[in-house]
């Protein structure tokens, strides 16, 4: 065995609990954990913008949380839509769940992030629905 080899040995068999961490111990003395970041704020009403491909207009659509929005031969239920508070950097959320009267399936069912568009599309050939914002009310 080389010699550090068998010093790296000595010292563990010499101290085997020394590496090795305790369940019951305490951390370190310091200042309290910051707190949890700003909650988001529910809004009542959604603001989303609905494209048709093959024309390629777009569609304001507007509407009560909770309550089935139309576009197409889509149906949009908003589940909830949320927006930062005024102190934390601008941002909404609603989370969304479409189904197309023409296709039988599972629905799309997601939150999507106003700032933060790519990280939930909504897939279809004919239509795009996007977030566009939550509100106090109309």
């Amino acid at each position: 065995m080389k010699p550090r080899a068998m010093l790296l040995a000595a010292l563990l068999a010499a101290a085997p609990g020394a590496l090795a961490q305790t369940p019951d111990a305490a951390p370190p003395a310091g200042p309290e954990a910051p707190p949890a970041p700003d909650p988001w704020l529910p809004r009542p009403v959604v603001d989303l913008v609905g494209l048709d491909k093959v024309s390629a207009r777009t569609t304001a659509i507007s509407g009560p949380v909770g309550q089935p929005l139309h576009f197409g031969t889509l149906t949009v239920l908003v589940r909830a839509c949320v927006v930062r508070p005024p102190d934390a950097a601008p941002d909404a959320a609603a989370f969304l769940e479409i189904s197309d009267s023409r296709v039988s399936g599972k629905p799309f069912s997601a939150w999507m992030l106003l700032s933060e568009p790519s990280l939930s599309i909504f897939e279809h050939p004919v239509y795009d629905i996007r977030l566009v914002g939550c509100r106090a009310g109309t």
